[in-house]
């Protein structure tokens, strides 16, 4: 990815005070960031966290309660219909229309956004070379595979030349080849062309050579910076480790009071030195099973921060996407 650290002196979006209510739920708390052109950032947090609502505030499905926005130099709030043609998104539910042709998506989202014909097709041909996809031009859309729909998705959020693409958990549900891919047409994207690339993820694996990673919870970024800077400020190494039974796990507990409980019965030992593994597994080294040191990482990072995996879990009912033809009919307007 783009050499970590580096900040653009020019500003693809930049965000000020931005807040928003559901009722007397607050899902954004005066939320201030400033995002780089030409750079790889990632929106780090888990389910509720108030990533989905800034997306969708970002490609104006959403309008804040407070706040500034501007999008590639163009307020977003004023004119969204301006700043909708320099933006490209990728939905994590499904939006092709799959009764069409690949061809046929690509041509009417270009449709949408008035690109004339011969612009168009010069397109078309295009995207469709970037990601692989030129031989099934005049495939019908179902019968692709789910990397295969994504790809195409990615092609048709660049038919309009944006110059931000929004990705919302774009390799979820993907097998590891296609995610490898998929970050791939990303990166070679942003290396020929300024082009903004903002993802959220639940594999942090994958940002690990971003530009920015902003960590949002309870609606607040609680932390920013290059994921090299993240992990110096706030890494730790951590002890992960699934007790034998209920009362091994008990014993612990009772010991050891800053240990997080994560998925599959898994425990999680924080800040755990050398001293402090050893003296753990004097004592309980024949009582746990599945026993990993995780050096500091992202995950350790997020963890730190945040007392959470960062993992998938149902969005409630504020943080859902709009179904697809709301969503799209929306973003034509």
């Amino acid at each position: 990815m783009h050499s970590a650290g580096s900040v653009s002196d020019k500003s693809a979006v930049s965000l000020r005070g931005i807040t928003k209510r559901y009722g007397e739920t607050l899902a954004l708390d005066s939320i201030s960031l400033e995002i780089g052109a030409n750079q790889t950032v990632a929106l780090l947090g888990p389910n509720g966290a108030g990533k989905t609502t800034l997306l969708h505030i970002l490609c104006t499905i959403l309008t804040p309660d407070s706040g500034s926005a501007e999008l590639a130099g163009i307020d977003l709030l004023r004119h969204p219909m301006k700043a909708r043609k320099h933006l490209g998104v990728v939905f994590q539910e499904p939006s092709l229309d799959d009764r069409l042709s690949v061809y046929e998506n690509l041509d009417f989202h270009g449709l949408v956004y008035q690109v004339p014909w011969r612009t168009r097709r010069k397109r078309i041909d295009e995207v469709l070379d970037l990601v692989e996809l030129s031989e099934w031009r005049n495939e019908i859309v179902r019968s692709l595979s789910a990397g295969m729909k994504r790809r195409l998705e990615i092609a048709r959020a660049l038919m309009h030349e944006s110059r931000v693409i929004l990705l919302d958990e774009p390799t979820v549900g993907l097998d590891v080849q296609s995610r490898a891919r998929i970050w791939q047409y990303l990166e070679e994207l942003r290396r020929t062309r300024e082009l903004t690339v903002i993802v959220t993820t639940h594999y942090i694996e994958e940002v690990e050579g971003f530009d920015q990673i902003f960590i949002i919870d309870k609606g607040s970024v609680i932390a920013q910076g290059t994921p090299d800077f993240l992990k110096k400020s706030h890494g730790q190494q951590l002890l992960r480790f699934t007790p034998r039974d209920d009362r091994a796990e008990a014993e612990i507990l009772e010991l050891y009071p800053n240990i997080t409980r994560i998925h599959s019965g898994q425990l999680l030992l924080q800040s755990a030195d050398p001293e402090t593994i050893d003296g753990f597994l004097h004592q309980f080294g024949t009582r746990v099973r599945h026993l990993d040191v995780d050096s500091a990482s992202l995950e350790s990072v997020f963890i730190a921060l945040t007392g959470r995996e960062l993992r998938d879990k149902p969005a409630d009912g504020k943080e859902k996407a709009p179904t697809a033809g709301n969503r799209d009919s929306k973003l034509a307007r």
